[in-house]
């Protein structure tokens, strides 16, 4: 886990061009992808397309994340950041954040571009083929963690290789219970590499360039 200073993020919205800005507070995040060796050891299950220890886990689906911090954190005597109720846990209004916890979570979509920025202003924090497994070098494949260039601040593959699940919802009057992804998959043309690339999915959607990587707060 990479520890993460405070500061301030803006964020944009290219469907409705709105922009806002976001204080973020001190918190930490991994500086990988989960791979599907973490994803095996906390859940014993392997449900990604493409196999192998240290490639990032995908096909996993945003409770899919959720109920992985959870369990990692209890694995970890970590107290847990989400609460849960099984009895309506697919509407996307079971789960609470309680955000003084010190369990792993999912970044919130600010955590994650500032992170992935590392104090850069551009629309990525190096050159793509350097930087990110996308369409045009991926060989139409995910690659293991860590195989291109890290940001400044020691991050890899924020963009490229999986998109990551983010802990909001998208908008919630247009779109319900869909949750934010961020930073583009080995899929993806070279447009949506960027750092405030803004995609949406329902929370049950799992798809072979989705994936996650952990957060904690303080």
């Amino acid at each position: 886990m990479i520890s993460i200073p405070p500061g301030r993020v803006t964020l944009s919205d290219r469907r409705t061009q709105r922009r806002w800005s976001v204080e973020v507070e001190a918190y930490q995040i991994a500086a990988f992808a989960v791979t599907q060796a973490e994803y095996a050891l906390v859940t014993d299950a392997r449900p990604s397309a493409a196999r192998g220890d240290r490639l990032p886990v995908e096909s996993v689906s945003w409770w899919d994340a959720i109920r992985f911090c959870n369990a990692r954190s209890q694995l970890e005597g970590l107290r847990p950041a989400y609460r849960l109720d099984a009895k309506d846990i697919e509407n996307g209004e079971a789960v609470r954040w309680d955000d003084a916890a010190d369990g792993y979570r999912l970044p919130t979509e600010a955590e994650w571009e500032y992170a992935c920025r590392a104090g850069t202003t551009g629309p990525r924090y190096g050159p793509l083929d350097e930087i990110a497994w996308y369409r045009d070098n991926s060989g139409g494949r995910p690659h293991e963690v860590g195989g291109r260039q890290p940001n400044a601040w020691g991050l890899y593959d924020m963009l490229g290789n999986v998109w990551d699940w983010c802990w909001d919802v998208y908008d919630a009057e247009v779109y319900g219970s869909y949750r934010v992804l961020r930073g583009g998959g080995w899929f993806d043309e070279h447009w949506s590499c960027r750092a405030s690339v803004r995609r949406r999915s329902h929370p049950t959607f799992a798809v072979d360039d989705v994936g996650f990587r952990l957060a904690r707060s303080g």
